[in-house]
C-alpha cells in the first residue's frame, strides 16, 4: 500500500497566501496601521492603495466625536470605535505661522483656515488627519467682483460613497459698483479636487439682510444654513440650485427664539431652539429626507442635570431673581446603536442619553486629554463628527 503523507503550510504562510484574509485583517486596522503596513510587500502596498479597499473601509469604521478646544488640543469621544488609541490629537503638522482651526469635519476629512494676521491673507486647507496629507487650497478668483469682495463662508462637501472627489464651496459677496446694493450680489463658487481649480455657479442672488453663511451643515448633498431671525437658504450642489427650508413649527416670537444648535449626524439634520434663557426643557428637531416639513424627534429636560451639577445655575448681574443655566450643546449624534446629546457645562463634559433621558459625565479621555482644561469657559469647545478614512486630498 502506497501511503501518502500531507504536510500542510505553516499557519503564517496559509495566512500570507490568503488574501481575502489578508483583506479581511487590514480592514479592521486604524489608517496609523495601515500606512505601516504598506511597506510589508508590494502586494500589501497594492492592497491598501486600491480604491476598492479604501470604499470597504469606510463602511466598516466606527465614527467618533471630536472634542476640539484648539487644532493642538483634539480628544475622541468614543461611538463604538474598533480601536481605543486616537488617531490623531492635533493639527500641527499643517505649516502655517498663523496658526489654524477647523471649520468643518466631512467623512474623514477637514476644512480648515488660518487665523487673522495684520498683513496675511487667510489660507484654506483640505487635510486628512488619520494620514496627515494636506492641501492649501488657491483662493477663489470670481469675475466680475472689485477689490471689496468679501468671502463670507467656505464649505466641504464630501461623499465617498458617491465619489472619491471632494466639493468646496464658497459663498463670497461681491459687492460692486455697477450693483443696487450689496445684498443682491452674492455668489457661489466651487472647487473640485477632480479638476483643482474654482469656477463660478450659477448668477448673483439675493438674501435676507441678516443671513450668515458662518454654520453651514452639509447633508444630503446640500448646503443649509439658518439665520438668526429663521430665514433658511439651501445650495444642491448636485443640481447647483438654491432653495429654502420650511420653518420650524413655533409660536414663539423670534426675540425669545435662540438657535442653539445645528448640525448633521450619521445622515439625520439636527435642529435645536431654546426659548427663553432659563429653560431647561427643548426638543431636538430632524429634517424630513424630502424637506416637507422639521419634525420634533426628541424631548430633553435637563432639569436632572441642574440638579446634580448646580453650578450650572447663574444670575444676571444687577438682575431681581433672573437666572439661567450655563450649558452648551456641542453635538447630537444619532446611529442605529445610540442616540446622544454631549453638553458642555461648567468645568464638565457630560453625554446626556436622548432615548432613556440618562446622562453621564465624560472623564476618560486618555494620556492627551482635555480634560485638565475643562474650566475653560463655555463656547470654547467645538465637536465635529470623524470617521477615518484613506481618501487623498
Amino acid at each position: 500500500m502506497l501511503l501518502l503523507l500531507w504536510d500542510p503550510l505553516p499557519p503564517a504562510e496559509a495566512v500570507s497566501g490568503n488574501q481575502d484574509l489578508i483583506t479581511d485583517i487590514l480592514l479592521r486596522l486604524p489608517v496609523k496601521s495601515l500606512l505601516r503596513f504598506k511597506c510589508v510587500s508590494k502586494q500589501w502596498l497594492s492592497l491598501i492603495s486600491d480604491p476598492r479597499f479604501s470604499r470597504n473601509y469606510r463602511s466598516l469604521a466606527s465614527a467618533s466625536i471630536l472634542l476640539c478646544g484648539t487644532t493642538e488640543l483634539i480628544d475622541h469621544v468614543s461611538c463604538g470605535r474598533r480601536n481605543s488609541e486616537p488617531p490623531f490629537t492635533s493639527l500641527g503638522f499643517i505649516d502655517d505661522s498663523a496658526g489654524t482651526k477647523i471649520l468643518q469635519s466631512c467623512n474623514g476629512l477637514m476644512l480648515c483656515c488660518s487665523f487673522f494676521k495684520m498683513g496675511k491673507s487667510c489660507n484654506y486647507y483640505i487635510c486628512n488627519p488619520s494620514t496627515r496629507q494636506f492641501l492649501m487650497l488657491p483662493p477663489p478668483n470670481a469675475k466680475g467682483c472689485d477689490e471689496s469682495t468679501t468671502t463670507l463662508g467656505v464649505y466641504l462637501a464630501f461623499d465617498p460613497s458617491k465619489s472619491p472627489h471632494y466639493q468646496v464651496v464658497c459663498v463670497r459677496n461681491c459687492s460692486s459698483s455697477s450693483a443696487a446694493a450689496a445684498n443682491d450680489h452674492y455668489q457661489i463658487e466651487i472647487y473640485s479636487s477632480e479638476t483643482l481649480s474654482w469656477r463660478l455657479s450659477g448668477s448673483p442672488f439675493s438674501v435676507p439682510f441678516d443671513m450668515v453663511f458662518d454654520n453651514g451643515v452639509f447633508w444630503n448633498g446640500t448646503i443649509h444654513w439658518i439665520s438668526p431671525t429663521g430665514a433658511s437658504l439651501c445650495f444642491d450642489i448636485v443640481h447647483e440650485q438654491l432653495g429654502e427650508m420650511p420653518s420650524l413649527p413655533s409660536n414663539e416670537k423670534w426675540s425669545k427664539r435662540r438657535l442653539r444648535y445645528f448640525g448633521e449626524s450619521s445622515g439625520h439634520l439636527h435642529l435645536i431652539e431654546i426659548y427663553g434663557s432659563g429653560t431647561t426643557q427643548f426638543q431636538v428637531f430632524e429634517m424630513k429626507k424630502d424637506y416637507s416639513s422639521w419634525i420634533p424627534k426628541y424631548q430633553v429636560d435637563l432639569a436632572a442635570i441642574v440638579k446634580a451639577f448646580p453650578e450650572m445655575v447663574r444670575s444676571y448681574p444687577d438682575a431681581h431673581d433672573s437666572r439661567f443655566c450655563l450649558f452648551s450643546i456641542l453635538f447630537v449624534q444619532e446611529n442605529e446603536e445610540d442616540s446622544l446629546l454631549l453638553l458642555q457645562i461648567p468645568g464638565k463634559f457630560i453625554s446626556y442619553n436622548l432615548t432613556h433621558k440618562t446622562f453621564k459625565e465624560i472623564c476618560d479621555f486618555g494620556a492627551n486629554s482635555t480634560k485638565a482644561n475643562t474650566s475653560l469657559p463655555i463656547g470654547c469647545f467645538q465637536a465635529y463628527q470623524f470617521i477615518e478614512t484613506l481618501a487623498c486630498v
